[in-house]
């Protein structure tokens, strides 16, 4: 207050000095009465509370006698449903969804030193569909399911899932493995008698992100395959849906894993004209070999490669748990030969095509058109390719499976081959006059029966 000290000064009467004081005093109260007015008319807003999901903070495993447990420390109790699995051996924990606050690697370490006696050898977790996680545990040997529980922390209540397994013999495990199996086999029953949906005005591709929730397929120096390929996937659908010709449907919209033959099922109850499986290679012992390959169905595979990833890319329902039983059927017999013969001429001529398209943007492997019997380009009645993006194996690779440009351009390559595919179906004078391998659409090749 400047002015009052002045005036005190001036005058020099206690009057006036105890005059300035009270309305230093006043201007105070009054601000304070503002503010607090202000916040009283304008409170700030309290934001809703939002129920967050359970989450798994650490995993151990302990042994005590002939008695393994592997202990997941949890936020709170939940429900678990656990069941065996043979060839392999694995047990099975199904929960609702949760996070896992856990290295994803972290189950891969149960196979050291310190736990060669152990029943467990190895295990992995993550989400397995919307609203639901599993745990998969690979056995050293037939295990009888002890409990498969939660416990619960009073204090705190924080819980552990405890799964306590004890050794046992072939027939025993044999037989919890078939009620299992019987289980799985009603399910698939009742998945076979869903109506599948009507048909579509524009012609429908499914585009397949391979992997996904508890398979996370390869993984190089912190690249996960699941994570690139699903980046693609949405690069493509875009793309596919701002050209308004095509509809796109995507086998999974987030981080969940679908069995291959629900990604079978859901192409053909979808109406799919084309099927696209994406995925992301890796080979350890050949860092050198780089390029994107696209691979057709046959019943014997072209090459000693292209067997190795069908075998590898098949594994997927073991890595997240499934078991034959829980497969919805082989759908590859089930409509006429001929039928299978000319889906898999249209799907050569469609690899064909995303070959010479690809080349413009991206790198090819030497040998860049292959086939083999992949289980997830079964359909008989739907034109499917499996495309590997590259290796994340090779350096110049896996730089660019991470690049947004990369994904940009190679996703619009890939997004022409397809309307260049659509287009070719619709005036089939234009298959048989385009014969160079060097143009962008080749020609129908004929199927050996």
């Amino acid at each position: 207050m400047p002015g009052c000290v002045f005036l005190a000064r001036t005058v020099g009467s206690t009057f006036v000095t105890a005059l300035a004081v009270i309305v230093t005093l006043a201007a105070a109260w009054l601000t304070s009465e503002f503010c607090v007015i202000a916040s009283r008319a304008d409170p700030a807003p309290i934001a809703p509370d939002t129920p967050q999901r359970p989450a798994a903070s650490t995993a151990r495993i302990e042994r005590a006698g002939p008695q393994t447990k592997l202990i997941f420390e949890i936020s709170t109790p939940i429900d678990a449903t656990a069941f065996v699995l043979a060839d392999p051996d694995r047990v099975i924990v199904d929960l609702p969804q949760m996070d896992f606050l856990l290295d994803p690697e972290s189950g891969r370490q149960a196979n050291g030193t310190r736990q060669k006696t152990s029943l467990i050898t190895a295990y992995r977790f993550g989400q397995l569909a919307p609203g639901k996680s599993r745990i998969v545990i690979d056995l050293r040997g037939p295990a009888r399911l002890l409990r498969a529980a939660c416990e619960k922390n009073e204090s705190d209540n924080h819980a552990r899932l405890v799964i306590e397994l004890t050794a046992t013999d072939r027939a025993e495990f044999q037989a919890a493995v078939q009620i299992a199996r019987q289980k799985f086999e009603a399910i698939a029953q009742a998945r076979q008698e869903q109506k599948p949906q009507p048909a579509s005005a524009k012609p429908v591709v499914m585009i397949d992100p391979g992997h996904g929730g508890i398979d996370r397929g390869a993984r190089v120096k912190g690249l996960v395959e699941k994570d690139l390929v699903f980046d693609f996937a949405k690069a493509l659908a875009a793309k596919l849906e701002a050209g308004g010709h095509l509809k796109v449907a995507m086998t999974r919209d987030g981080d969940s894993f679908v069995p291959l033959s629900e990604r079978v099922k859901m192409a053909r109850d979808g109406n799919a004209a084309l099927f696209i499986s994406i995925h992301a290679d890796t080979l350890s012992e050949a860092s050198d070999v780089s390029g994107a390959t696209v691979y057709t169905v046959s019943d014997r595979a072209s090459d000693a490669e292209a067997e190795r990833v069908a075998q590898q890319e098949n594994q997927a329902d073991a890595a997240a748990g499934l078991d034959k039983a829980e497969d919805a059927g082989d759908v590859s017999d089930i409509l006429f030969d001929l039928t299978r013969r000319e889906t898999r001429a249209y799907s050569h001529f469609f690899a064909h095509t995303l070959v010479n398209y690809w080349k413009v943007a991206g790198r090819l492997n030497k040998n860049p058109q292959r086939s083999a019997g992949f289980r997830v380009l079964k359909a008989p009645d739907v034109p499917s390719v499996l495309l590997e993006l590259g290796y994340l194996s090779n350096q110049k690779d896996g730089l660019a499976l991470n690049s947004p440009q990369w994904r940009d351009e190679t996703s619009s390559r890939v997004a022409g081959a397809i309307e260049a595919f659509f287009s070719a179906r619709e005036n089939t004078a234009n298959i048989g006059k385009s014969d160079s391998d060097a143009s962008p659409v080749g020609k129908i090749p004929s199927v050996p029966q």
